[in-house]
């Protein structure tokens, strides 16, 4: 067992400690602990993955004032406190103390929502009359997001103007750039025209402009306070993107992004318990958490209606949709909202591969891998605006249809999603096994491809035992259990479509497919699955996370499950702090490697998932409490993309965090409702209007009540609690609409008996139940 944490730790975690984020949707202020922007490669003001402003500080007579207490107040949301002695009170050297005695206060106050709306507020500590400058000095580059770091590829005007205007002058970037491309028989020219304006109102003092700085003049008499707005409005091609809020917002405002939060968090499923000497207060923290991070990564721009959305994958690094990333997100967040299924499954249904077009891996019935919206893709420097590099994505629509219709049971909604899921599945059949031996493999045909499309994406993630990399076309075996877990769940549905002919082929080809991949993937030596078959079809026998994937998707034989459970928890795999991507023991282990040694989040859902579908709830246990554990290190119980991959023990009383690691991160945020649902047994059936439970409550987890729970168009309120003896039980405190709660492991589990399912029936007719 990993060592217990201390009773009262100071351990406080948080990724990319060195800078501030304030961010809405596709608009990233990425600032420095000071809360300015000093042109470093992080920093900027970001607006779909285009840096704006590469510098952006206030200086008074010319100094930077000193920071005092600097903080989010929401993720879209900031408030600085700074201070500046007054001019002319000292004349020795000044220390803090000198200043608090004699001060000038600057309140900044900031509100991000498509453009900033920055309040600016002074005031006067002092019994005296002080005159001083204010400047705000600033600049722009319009870098692409990746150019940052890097060689800058796009080479486009910009010009800065300062524009006189009685109410509100304003300073203006414009940016033009144009590009002629040719890549694999795609060929064009693109343009694109972004902007920034900084419109300074609301204020008695009229601004000048000198030497890229606006400046005010500033005088104040004792006790007295000056305040003005700076609205920084972003131009896309033309069009304005206008603050959605102004002064004084730390509150919900009247705008549509506010109203679409507020319904949301109101119709969300809510978590609590009454538990206060357990872990629970770090799990219900995680689990109300999640549902702020994903409001804060909602894409608007993408919504199909104010109750169907999709998220960005991360901040600061992947604030573009990625299909896997919502995808995954979607499914994990449904016992919280089937929004995100809703508003997911329809964006990418429109992005649905057309045509052959090596340029972008895209082929007719490929799902997309990414969509970015920054230069270098609208420029199509890159082939990232329409991207399909992933074999993934393709395997995981189908799955999230399914989800979709036990959730909902809405033959109406799921209805129009069929086609794009038997179409996805065509194509792994048709493009994924071209040598025909009935797996999926991947090999990109663009020349700025990813070398690795499946679900360890990174170039090196995929590597022989002695650590050298496999070549490609490779199959994985992940892969294979997503394409069987696809197959599974649209033949279902398929079925209660009166689709039987194509619900049977399906059935009965992925049956065929778990024979075949257990005979060829399973390493009876290791008892394990092998990670991959090279192109020779020989299996790459490094362990990894990979094979966990194929106990949560259903394909791992059930007799093969207990022996890779328990080589997954064996110490070169488990850290303590969850599952590494890749064994400790293995020669090309790097603990902060992406794919080679850390340990993610998003894997731990489906991990317990797996687990609890194989009747392993020891197993499950242990996955759960690493992950919250994890949690309750981090600032505001939120998980990173990933940590690295070092033992828990008694030299690492807590883990390194992954440095690149995006915070917060769509798919962390949700793993934490997979998570439970595995140890309640959580599994609904909407077509039938009922609701599985199975609780097998942790120690640690003596009590947790979910409200507002929907399955169909029902709503309930369950309090699930941990029995003397160690046993589980479960109250329906409120019930609205037809809905039958059964106590018996979930259709899909592989564990319960006929007796055990009859005997839930009579159970679920008890009072209370």
């Amino acid at each position: 067992m990993p060592p217990e944490l201390p009773d009262h730790s100071l351990i406080r975690l948080r990724a990319r400690p060195e800078t501030i984020y304030v961010s809405k949707g596709r608009t990233v202020l990425a600032t420095g602990r000071d809360g300015f922007v000093d042109q470093k490669p992080d920093q900027g003001l970001f607006v779909h993955q285009t840096r704006l402003l590469s510098r952006h500080r206030y200086l008074i007579d010319g100094h930077p004032p000193h920071a005092v207490s600097i903080s989010n107040v929401a993720q879209h949301s900031w408030l600085g406190y700074y201070i500046a002695p007054a001019p002319k009170a000292f004349t020795h050297h000044l220390t803090v103390a000198d200043v608090v005695q004699k001060t000038i206060e600057l309140r900044l106050s900031r509100y991000v929502g498509d453009g900033l709306h920055e309040d600016v507020d002074l005031a006067n500590f002092t019994q005296e009359n002080v005159s001083f400058t204010l400047e705000l000095d600033l600049d722009a580059d319009f870098a692409d997001q990746d150019e940052t770091r890097g060689k800058r590829r796009q080479a486009g005007q910009l010009t800065c103007t300062w524009v006189e205007d009685d109410e509100a002058p304003e300073l203006r970037f414009d940016y033009e750039a144009h590009h002629s491309y040719e890549h694999q028989g795609e060929k064009g020219a693109a343009s694109i025209r972004r902007g920034l304006r900084v419109r300074v109102s609301n204020t008695t003092t009229r601004p000048r402009y000198e030497g890229q700085r606006i400046v005010f003049a500033i005088n104040l008499g004792p006790s007295s306070r000056w305040h003005c707005c700076v609205d920084f409005i972003p131009v896309m091609d033309g069009r304005d993107l206008r603050p959605i809020y102004r002064c004084r917002s730390f509150r919900p405002q009247a705008n549509d992004y506010d109203r679409f939060s507020q319904i949301f968090m109101r119709e969300a499923t809510r978590f609590a318990s009454s538990e206060s000497m357990t872990l629970a207060n770090a799990v219900v923290g995680t689990l109300e958490q999640g549902k702020r991070d994903l409001d804060a990564l909602r894409l608007h721009d993408l919504d199909a209606a104010e109750r169907a959305w999709t998220t960005a994958a991360g901040l600061p690094t992947y604030i573009a949709l990625f299909g896997r990333d919502a995808l995954t997100v979607a499914w994990e967040a449904a016992p919280v909202t089937s929004d995100i299924m809703r508003g997911t499954l329809p964006v990418l249904a429109k992005l649905q591969g057309k045509e052959m077009n090596d340029w972008r891996d895209e082929q007719a019935g490929r799902m997309l891998h990414e969509a970015h919206t920054g230069p270098l893709a609208a420029l199509n420097y890159t082939p990232k605006s329409r991207y399909y590099g992933s074999i993934t994505t393709s395997g995981f629509y189908p799955f999230v249809v399914a989800q979709l219709w036990h959730w909902t049971g809405d033959k109406a909604l799921v209805k129009p999603y069929l086609e794009p899921a038997i179409a996805a599945l065509k194509w792994l059949d048709e493009f994924c096994d071209e040598d025909r031996d009935g797996f999926c493999e991947y090999k990109t045909r663009s020349e700025l491809g990813l070398e690795n499309q499946a679900w360890k994406d990174s170039g090196d993630a995929i590597v022989y035992e002695d650590g050298s990399q496999v070549p490609k076309p490779v199959a994985t075996c992940e892969e294979q259990g997503i394409v069987y877990a696809a197959m599974m769940n649209l033949a279902e549905v398929l079925w209660w479509f009166d689709r039987g002919d194509e619900a049977k082929y399906l059935y009965k080809t992925a049956r065929k497919l778990k024979k075949r991949f257990n005979d060829a993937f399973w390493m009876e030596n290791e008892g394990f699955f092998a990670m991959a078959l090279d192109p020779d079809k020989r299996q790459v026998g490094s362990i990894g996370s990979n094979a966990l994937h194929c106990v949560a998707t259903g394909i791992a034989d059930r007799a093969l499950v207990p022996r890779t459970l328990e080589r997954l928890f064996a110490e070169d795999m488990f850290t303590g702090w969850g599952v590494r991507t890749l064994s400790s023991l293995h020669p090309a282990f790097n603990p902060y490697s992406y794919h080679r040694g850390t340990v993610w989040p998003v894997e731990h859902g489906p991990f317990a998932i797996g687990a609890y579908r194989y009747g392993c709830h020891d197993y499950v246990e242990r996955i759960c409490r690493s992950q919250f554990e994890t949690a309750a290190l981090f600032d505001f119980f939120r998980l990173p993309e990933c940590i690295a991959g070092h033992q828990r023990d008694e030299d690492h009383p807590f883990p390194a965090v992954y440095p690149a690691a995006n915070s917060p991160q769509a798919w962390s945020a949700t793993t934490a409702y997979t998570l439970l649902q595995a140890m309640l047994g959580l599994q609904p059936f909407a077509p039938l209007r009922i609701l599985f439970i199975d609780p097998w409550l942790p120690a640690w987890l003596p009590e947790i009540t979910l409200s507002n729970l929907h399955v169909a168009d029902a709503t309930i309120t369950i309090r699930f609690f941990r029995k003397a003896n160690g046993q589980s039980g479960y109250q329906v405190l409120d019930k609205r609409g037809s809905l039958r709660v059964l106590r018996q492991p979930s259709p899909w589990s592989l564990t319960a008996s006929y007796w055990e399912r009859a005997k839930g029936v009579l159970m679920s007719l008890a009072p209370g139940h």
